[in-house]
């Protein structure tokens, strides 16, 4: 089970990295562009930490999965990807907007983005943990 869990995790990140090159580095560079304003500069971020982030969601996002749902399917997979989903991409999206000048559009995006990775996460995390095979 534990081989799993790690597999699923490096699953996860991959997945989530490669959707946020997606939406954030191609889908949204336009709305980001037109607020530089808002953002450090390209040569300023702070990738190397937001790859930890990222793995550390990845690990909390599967390790809530491995250890309360049960039992373990793809459509409690799908339904743990929706509630996740919407737990975080509304707080992000909506209520960063609520205290932030960035667009309505960009607010959305990121609600949007949030339920899409989670729901990715949840479909991926619940096809590679699964239960235990009964002993015959």
């Amino acid at each position: 089970m534990v081989r799993r869990v790690v597999f699923a995790v490096i699953a996860v990140f991959v997945a989530w990295s490669v959707l946020d090159f997606l939406i954030h580095g191609l889908m949204l560079q336009p709305i980001y562009e037109a607020t530089a304003e808002l953002w450090r500069p390209m040569n300023e971020m702070k990738m190397g930490l937001m790859y930890v982030v990222t793995a550390v969601g990845a690990a909390c996002f599967v390790g809530i999965y491995a250890s309360l749902i049960q039992p373990k399917s793809l459509a409690h997979g799908l339904q743990y990807g929706l509630l996740f989903g919407v737990g975080t991409g509304i707080p992000m999206g909506l209520g960063t907007y609520s205290v932030m000048p960035i667009p309505l559009s960009l607010a959305v995006a990121w609600l949007l983005g949030a339920l899409v990775e989670s729901l990715v996460g949840g479909l991926l995390t619940a096809s590679i943990v699964k239960e235990p095979k009964a002993a015959s």
